[in-house]
């Protein structure tokens, strides 16, 4: 089991840049590959980010590229999200979500573990 606890959601103007974290219960966060979604209503949610068990592989959906960074700090077994120019459009939840092993998965049913998000919020 790993309990997932996001914060550092808020209320931004645009061009204003967030750091978003996800603490997660446990020892068992090394051996978890870690990601970020996003959701607005009424969609689906959305791939941001993913980072591998030991933090030395990341990816990034295209729409993120450049302006969102994932890190993680497995001493404190923390996950992290940078998001820089922030935009309008990047308004939504982000939740944070763990999957045991090393993974490529991009699609939120591949997932595990899940957070229960934070709300970001760009002001135009």
């Amino acid at each position: 089991q790993l309990q997932l606890v996001e914060s550092g959601g808020g209320l931004v103007q645009a061009g204003g840049s967030l750091r978003l974290s996800c603490a997660a219960s446990g020892r068992a966060f090394t051996y978890h590959t870690m990601a970020w979604f996003r959701q607005t209503p009424g969609q689906e949610r959305e791939f941001a980010a993913r980072i591998s068990m030991g933090g030395g592989s990341t990816a990034y959906a295209d729409s993120v590229k450049g302006r969102f960074t994932i890190s993680r700090d497995n001493a404190k077994s923390t996950l992290y999200l940078q998001i820089d120019s922030l935009k309008p459009e990047d308004t939504a939840v982000y939740y944070c979500a763990a999957e045991p092993g090393n993974s490529r998965a991009t699609r939120a049913e591949e997932y595990e573990y899940w957070g229960q998000g934070t709300q970001v919020t760009v002001s135009s």
